[in-house]
């Protein structure tokens, strides 16, 4: 019988005890378990507060600095029967009010119909758009931020089995999150304190950063059995010059490149051109990292660990090669660690690649 080489479904499958979803952060960012894959293949515990020693002067961490907006929406119909919005991306870029969104119930809310979400808000359905979503009209005379801000709710992912509480305007988001525009968090960065990336720096570690935008192209369900066969939804990424010109000097030189979360290695990715060099740009992405890929700009990565069968776990199968991938998610199993978007973190390192100027 062929093993399995994570080009199924079927591959990625697992059983995770209920009990280690993680359904709120840790006490402090930086308490949460680290789980270490090193070059040679083995695997250490430690906590994200011991991440120092892992690092060496000169390498570069990029971060995802996008921001998570509090994009769900919770209002009812004129009827009075209770509705959802979660806005997705804008869809117009001359109309900061017209948005690419989810709807509950779908069914119901058609073209023409409304949702009330407070006095000062209220959502117009609009037309249908690609994968059952909607394209809506945010009706208030407030700036779109100023009202997700008074009126929106975090979109914590299903999973959690909890409504979003005042916690989580915090402790969903990273505390170098900057630029608007997520609609769920780059997990891997929520375990970074300011403390951390000041010890990082002291040691001679640099901190570059690029933007991701989480949409729902990331959580998008795998269907076909090959996964091969699966297409991503696009997802818009930025990668400012000064962060092409650092990743670019550390490879030339022989430096690794960290990538914080799986929207930082994509991006990275995303951005290389065929001279092995990453290019400062913005645009769309709907790359998909799947074994086999050939990396060709990070050489280590921080990941949370990911629900089965998604997009997620592909990627860090195909970074740290699927036996690796699974034998260490069945070590964290064992060993209690804490899963999904508020649970513990991994760390994968790769021998360095470094490619000439």
């Amino acid at each position: 019988m062929t093993p399995p080489d994570g080009s199924q479904l079927a591959h990625y499958d697992y059983e995770l005890p209920p009990d280690l979803i993680a359904q709120y952060p840790a006490a402090r960012r930086d308490e949460s378990r680290l789980l270490v894959l090193d070059g040679g293949g083995g695997l250490h515990h430690l906590r994200f507060a011991d991440i120092l020693g892992l690092f060496e002067p000169g390498d570069v961490l990029v971060v995802n600095e996008s921001r998570v907006l509090p994009a769900r929406l919770l209002g009812r119909k004129p009827t009075g029967a209770p509705s959802e919005v979660l806005l997705i991306r804008p869809a117009d870029t001359e109309d900061p009010y017209v948005w690419e969104a989810l709807v509950r119930p779908g069914s119901k809310l058609k073209p023409g119909r409304v949702v009330l979400v407070a006095e000062d808000l209220s959502v117009e359905i609009l037309d249908s758009a690609p994968g059952s979503g909607r394209r809506v009209r945010l009706v208030t005379e407030l700036e779109v931020e100023d009202a997700l801000e008074r009126h929106g709710h975090m979109p914590l992912p299903p999973y959690l089995g909890r409504e979003d509480e005042p916690l989580d305007r915090d402790r969903y988001q990273t505390v170098y999150a900057r630029e608007p525009g997520s609609v769920a968090a780059p997990t891997a960065g929520l375990h970074f304190t300011s403390e951390v990336l000041e010890a990082l720096n002291a040691k001679g570690v640099t901190q570059a950063a690029v933007t991701l935008h989480v949409g729902m192209g990331t959580f998008r369900p795998v269907d076909a059995d090959d996964i091969a066969a699966h297409e991503m939804h696009e997802e818009w990424y930025h990668v400012p010059a000064e962060t092409a010109d650092l990743v670019n000097v550390a490879r030339a030189e022989g430096r690794r490149v960290w990538a914080v979360g799986t929207t930082s290695v994509r991006t990275l990715e995303s951005a290389v051109d065929a001279g092995g060099r990453v290019r400062a740009g913005a645009g769309d992405t709907s790359l998909f990292i799947r074994p086999p890929f050939d990396f060709r700009v990070v050489d280590c990565m921080l990941t949370n660990f990911h629900l089965p069968r998604s997009t997620l776990l592909m990627l860090v199968a195909a970074f740290a090669g699927y036996e690796r991938m699974t034998d260490a998610y069945g070590e964290a199993i064992r060993e209690g660690y804490r899963f999904y978007s508020y649970g513990d973190a991994m760390a994968v390192v790769r021998k360095r690649t470094p490619i000439p100027r």
